[in-house]
């Protein structure tokens, strides 16, 4: 055997490279537990079996136990607090919107309007305004949320080289553009680590790649979040749609899938003047899917167990009318979870006398938007 093959052989473990041999997979080194598992605990070693364990064990002190609509109200006043604090808290003050339009285009059925605005000094939201030619002004309207990939143009119609499209692409299927279709205006917002919105290190790795990792470890390190953030970066498009007079801000819901679904949950929990939601791809347990599927850092809260679980932050939002929807084949939010968390939430709904006003829709498909049952959901209680 020549030195060139012995090193070739080295390189690939040996055995593929001798005559005959083939790898088994059965048999493949896995680590230094390998041959041990008749002599130790196996799940001694396992770190999700661990948390879960603990979970057994959370408090879960303000989780919902009201037994009438005078004690849920006071349950979600408290709560209400206690998240906030958990979130990192919000400005007292908020600043001046500074609102400025970028561009304005016309398009068959729909206006699309770019703009942007100052959510905290020195911190900017760009988004896109759609407004249907159906109807007349003020628009009811749905805050549009996008989950993790590109950012907002993914849900507005914009492929990834900026142009136009109208196949409704990819997971998010272009949900704003549907928005329009059902009668209300769409106000998409880019999220903070998503898009246009990233630092030039995660730009140079693609339109894909998302910011999250080193924003959101910032945030945690200063004892904030970074979906407290997102969250009050809703409630400024709250204020910015209140300036609007083609928008009728008593009539505006939020809406987002995946991490779209996340900040949707938090903000509409958190701030009534959301008078609908959509929560598509994100209700379940943090038991269940963040804890114990990797998920991006964007998703924890600090302490958030010791007081409520998922269902108790989406109880929140009653009486106001919740839609929510879960694919069968989601292998990051599993489907047991969310029916048994939505089962919890429709508890908190019968309490206020108003069972009527969520919903929850599940479809046989994956991790994606599908608003088949939630558009016309949305468009009938916003009365657009």
């Amino acid at each position: 055997m020549t030195r060139r093959q012995l090193g070739r052989l080295a390189a690939a473990g040996g055995a593929a490279l001798l005559p005959g041999a083939r790898v088994d997979a059965q048999n493949r080194y896995e680590g230094a537990l390998d041959g041990a598992a008749d002599k130790v605990d196996m799940s001694a070693f396992d770190p999700v079996v661990y948390t879960r364990k603990l979970y057994e064990s959370a408090p879960l002190r303000l989780t919902f136990q009201a037994q009438n609509r005078k004690q849920a109200e006071a349950w979600q006043k408290r709560l209400r607090v206690r998240i906030s604090a958990l979130l990192g808290g919000f400005p007292a003050r908020p600043g001046a919107l500074r609102p400025q339009t970028l561009e304005a285009r016309e398009f068959p059925s729909y206006r699309r309007e770019k703009f942007v605005f100052e959510s905290r000094p020195g911190v900017s939201v760009l988004g896109y305004l759609l407004t249907p030619r159906a109807s007349r002004p003020p628009h009811a309207a749905m805050i549009c949320l996008p989950g993790h990939g590109r950012g907002v143009e993914d849900i507005v119609g914009i492929d990834e080289h900026g142009h136009d499209r109208t196949d409704k692409s990819g997971y998010q299927h272009d949900f704003a553009i549907q928005v329009v279709e059902h009668g209300m205006a769409a106000v998409a917002i880019e999220q903070m680590a998503f898009g246009c919105r990233r630092d030039p290190i995660t730009r140079r790795k693609g339109l894909e790649a998302t910011a999250c990792q080193p924003a959101a470890g910032a945030a945690l390190l200063l004892g904030q979040t970074m979906l407290g953030w997102r969250a009050y970066d809703v409630m400024r498009t709250l204020d910015w749609i209140a300036t609007r007079p083609d928008l009728d801000a008593a009539r505006t819901g939020c809406m987002g899938i995946s991490g779209g679904g996340t900040v949707t949950t938090f903000a509409a929990a958190l701030d009534t003047r959301i008078r609908a939601a959509m929560v598509s791809g994100y209700l379940n347990t943090f038991r269940d899917s963040v804890m114990s599927l990797s998920h991006c850092i964007d998703n924890y809260v600090p302490g958030i167990l010791d007081w409520a679980e998922m269902y108790d932050v989406a109880g929140l939002i009653a009486p106001r009318p919740l839609f929510v929807e879960s694919g069968i084949k989601d292998d990051i939010f599993p489907i047991a979870a969310s029916k048994a968390s939505f089962a919890r939430v429709e508890k908190v709904y019968q309490v206020f006398d108003a069972a009527a006003l969520t919903q929850q829709e599940v479809f046989n498909d994956v991790h994606s938007f599908y608003g088949v049952q939630g558009l016309p959901f949305l468009a009938r209680h916003l009365r657009a």
